[in-house]
């Protein structure tokens, strides 16, 4: 159960044992634990601790989502609610963080609001790629009158429901706190960027196409309100496999480097099957890191655009703690030096 750990309760430990480092998450799963009103309260008070501590010049980058993986949430009851949902569950769960998305927000903002004020989720025609299944989602919620429908749209059950609410404590300060929403989707981006600035998480499978895309859209939608959009606003998730053993030659490093990757990569697909379109996993671009220091520096120069900022992953699959420290040591004294 661990992606849905509490990270602000680790902020506390990392900002006392040390000096200048900040913290963030990729990503704060805010559809469990309580929801996303939950999450909101959470964090809003976290920051008003911070405000009392010598802490209080930390910035928090987080990053919310909806956790991809059913035993993340079906033990907090995010699961099939009717025959509907359970027989159309891979389209209904994408439309969860949509709704949760804004009630976190508003949440943390400090609106007072109730779920009346939250708007619908649909899944629409054109989300669906199989016609047949289309025609049959129509065909079963014709006998259900809990749904409604129209040619083109189903709209969805919302999964909170309460009366105007306001997240305590009144006085926050939000400074400190940056947002990036962990979604592939304009739709749930805009909708983020409608209630505050947020910024942006891709998976790090997302393809090279889609990257420049969504740098394209999100500097539009920052122009239209007048801000800035800067490409580091939207981090390049890169899964790090990288060898820098000392006493290896360049050669045998590259070689363990890649066995690692391999085991490991090969245990993620795995684990991605059935949580995301084979399709998009087929033609998204590999955006590991993998082999001996210099050969990690020649891909970060090919691949990446000078101004990117990379989120590197350097435990995927790696349960050694040594292994992890000396990968990470010797990407900032091998690799990191060079592009300062």
């Amino acid at each position: 159960m661990g992606l849905n750990t509490d990270s602000l309760q680790l902020a506390h430990l990392v900002y006392s044992a040390t000096n200048k480092i900040n913290l963030g998450t990729a990503i704060r799963n805010i559809v469990c634990n309580g929801g996303p009103l939950a999450h909101a309260e959470a964090v809003r008070y976290f920051l008003f601790l911070q405000e009392f501590s010598k802490f209080k010049d930390r910035s928090f980058s987080l990053g919310f989502a909806s956790g991809r993986f059913e035993y993340s949430n079906s033990p907090y009851f995010i699961r099939p609610r009717d025959a509907f949902e359970e027989k159309f569950w891979s389209e209904v769960k994408g439309k969860i963080l949509r709704e949760a998305c804004q009630i976190f927000l508003k949440g943390i903002l400090g609106h007072e609001f109730s779920s009346s004020e939250i708007e619908s989720s649909f899944i629409k025609k054109e989300d669906v790629t199989n016609k047949k299944v289309w025609e049959e989602m129509i065909k079963t919620l014709s006998r259900n009158s809990d749904y409604e429908i129209s040619e083109d749209t189903i709209k969805l059950r919302k999964w909170w429901l309460f009366e105007d609410v306001k997240v305590i404590p009144n006085d926050v300060a939000l400074e400190k706190i940056e947002f990036y929403v962990g979604s592939h989707s304009p739709e749930i981006q805009n909708l983020a960027n409608d209630i505050t600035p947020c910024k942006v998480f891709n998976l790090s499978i997302t393809s090279q196409d889609v990257i420049e895309e969504t740098h394209n859209r999100m500097k539009e939608a920052y122009r239209q309100k007048n801000l800035s959009w800067k490409r580091e606003f939207m981090p390049r998730t890169v899964m790090v496999f990288l060898n820098g053993d000392k006493g290896l030659s360049s050669k045998e490093q590259s070689k363990r480097a890649k066995e690692h990757a391999k085991k490991a990569l090969t245990t993620y697909w795995q684990a991605l099957e059935g949580t995301i379109d084979p399709k998009k996993i087929e033609k998204a671009t590999d955006n590991s890191l993998c082999g001996n220091p210099q050969e990690v520096r020649e891909q970060i120069e090919s691949r990446f655009h000078q101004e990117d900022r990379l989120m590197l992953w350097f435990d995927l699959n790696c349960h050694e703690n040594l292994v992890i420290k000396n990968s990470m040591i010797s990407f900032f004294e091998d690799v990191a030096r060079y592009f300062k």
